[in-house]
């Protein structure tokens, strides 16, 4: 015990191509990332490659070789599942419904199988990590939700919607930033969202010791008033923090964790805090 630690290693985020050194402190100052850099990032995704590379054709080629190398050579070589065919028919569902709650049995009659298989292939899914799961919180939710979880892709540049696409990359920085407090020693992070049987729900939670911390709720506008519903889970966890994150809205030099109330902030300015 000590002699050595495990650190879970993620795709680039806004934070680590502006400060690509390892951070002592869990939050970091703002630093502007031009918007050129920002847009490569959730065009071509967060795998160094075509990252670096910015070029279309480079990507296509990327994209069609990981996914014939996934399907047709991991799959089978590391679990000895021949049912190849009828995984890709899942895990593309899984795409087309990235951030919407997953339904076991929906996923089961649509690809023919089982709902225990179902779970099965979902575990392989994220063991070779292809996507991963954020769960609901339900302490102190009134009638919340306990079960359903929500799926996400580590390749968020393969997702079609530019909603979902957004959504998945702010998951995607969340569970960079709290596995990283977790295996660095600030504590124990988890991430979840919320959403009750009144169907009030918010994005993302992140907690801190087992406490709820922050919450976020990704909008494409900074036009959009704030979500009463991310207003009522504030106050009802009694959050430090509750950030309306607006695509679309400039980098400001502020830090947003110096704002203890509701508040809409700048996805560019937000995600430089990350890690």
């Amino acid at each position: 015990m000590g002699r050595y630690f495990l650190y879970r290693m993620h795709p680039l985020s806004v934070a680590e191509l502006l400060k690509p050194e390892i951070s002592k402190e869990k939050i970091s100052l703002p630093k502007k990332i031009d918007k050129e850099s920002f847009q490569q990032l959730l065009t071509f995704g967060g795998f160094p490659e075509p990252y670096l590379k910015n070029n279309a054709r480079f990507y296509n080629k990327w994209k069609r070789l990981r996914t014939e190398q996934f399907f047709y050579e991991d799959i089978r070589d590391i679990t000895n599942i021949y049912e190849t065919g009828q995984i890709r028919v899942f895990a593309d569902l899984i795409k087309a419904g990235v951030g919407t709650l997953f339904n076991y049995s929906w996923y089961a009659s649509n690809t023919n199988v089982s709902v225990d298989t179902i779970r099965r292939w979902l575990g392989l899914l994220e063991m070779l990590y292809y996507c991963f799961m954020v769960r609901p919180w339900f302490r102190n939710i009134p009638k919340s939700l306990r079960k359903q979880p929500k799926v996400y892709l580590w390749d968020w540049s393969i997702i079609e919607d530019p909603g979902a696409r957004m959504e998945n990359f702010m998951a995607s920085h969340l569970l960079k930033a709290v596995h990283y407090w977790t295996d660095n020693g600030f504590g124990d992070y988890e991430l979840y969202f919320l959403r009750d049987k009144a169907k009030r729900e918010v994005d993302f939670l992140v907690t801190q010791n087992g406490s709820p911390w922050f919450l976020v709720e990704v909008k494409s506008s900074y036009k959009r008033s704030l979500n009463p519903n991310f207003e009522y889970f504030h106050a009802l966890l009694k959050t430090h923090h509750a950030f309306q994150v607006a695509i679309d809205l400039d980098y400001v030099e502020r830090d947003c964790f110096s704002v203890s109330h509701p508040v809409r902030v700048p996805a560019e300015t937000f995600l430089s805090q990350l890690i």
